[in-house]
């Protein structure tokens, strides 16, 4: 099966492409480097002749309230109308558990969007609802640092590996389409400021990580329970202290993933503007 990963080069686009590979389908991972352009459409009807399934990992390069809506909504149109002349039969995104209910964060609106485009075109589907990564956990504390403490909100969090959350897509992508949404995560819960202490711990790293109930996730206000899948959602197999032993636990990676990424932007705004 030919399988066309759009932000293949990325993180979790390169494992993914991996997976799909080492199960005997024909994964290509389409970027601007290897001259696919989702948001152009420069590749898209070479790259997608004979594909049977279209994954979206890509994300935007800016994080600017109209930019990031503008990537979303352009690249996703470019998307389904290049899918539609070339005949694919699935359309899978990557998108974020609790979506629907950040709708106060620019970045989470271009999500919605993003979801309501693909809902409404004439593709069969699946959204991949995903927690937030391992990854990442550094990153998040990164951003949430105000130069003496560590601001996190205290709510439920169920992040995972992104080893896991490739594997999940692939699954997703090679099945039937769902036309609708597929939440994934981790295995175990967690407090967002328990979690990244214990990262922090992991790293030698000594700020001090403090629970504030008025810290803001992507400018959005969290409930307990925003950042938790349904009891219905595919749960990955590794626990954060198997991911602890690992040599992607060895690296903090850059913030990229959804809410880490904007976050950072939205901060620097903000010093800008002070």
């Amino acid at each position: 099966m030919k399988i066309v990963v759009i932000g293949g080069t990325g993180l979790i686009g390169s494992k993914l492409v991996n997976k799909l590979r080492e199960h005997g389908h024909e994964a290509v991972a389409a970027s601007p480097n290897s001259g696919v352009n989702s948001l152009t459409g420069e590749g898209l009807a070479e790259v997608l002749k004979g594909a049977s399934v279209v994954v979206d990992v890509s994300n935007s390069p800016s994080w600017e309230d109209a930019a990031v809506l503008k990537f979303f909504e352009t690249s996703t149109r470019n998307l389904l109308t290049y899918e539609a002349a070339a005949g694919v039969g699935h359309h899978v995104a990557l998108s974020v558990v609790g979506t629907d209910q950040m709708s106060e964060s620019g970045y989470f609106r271009a999500k919605i969007a993003q979801e309501k485009l693909i809902r409404e075109s004439s593709i069969p589907y699946s959204v991949v609802r995903a927690t937030q990564f391992f990854e990442f956990l550094k990153g998040l504390a990164d951003i949430s640092f105000d130069g003496e403490k560590v601001r996190l909100p205290s709510v439920l969090f169920q992040p995972m590996a992104a080893d896991d959350v490739a594997s999940a897509v692939g699954k997703i992508a090679v099945g039937q389409p769902v036309n609708g949404i597929v939440e994934i995560g981790g295995p175990e819960q967690f407090r967002i400021d328990e979690l990244v202490r214990r990262r922090m711990a992991s790293l030698k790293d000594p700020r001090e990580v403090i629970a504030d109930p008025n810290a803001l996730y992507s400018g959005a206000k969290l409930s307990e329970t925003t950042l938790v899948p349904d009891n219905n959602a595919r749960l990955g197999e590794t626990s954060f202290q198997t991911w602890l032993t690992q040599p992607a636990a060895q690296i903090p990676s850059a913030p990229q993933h959804t809410g880490v990424a904007v976050m950072n932007k939205e901060k620097e705004s903000q010093k800008k503007a002070s």
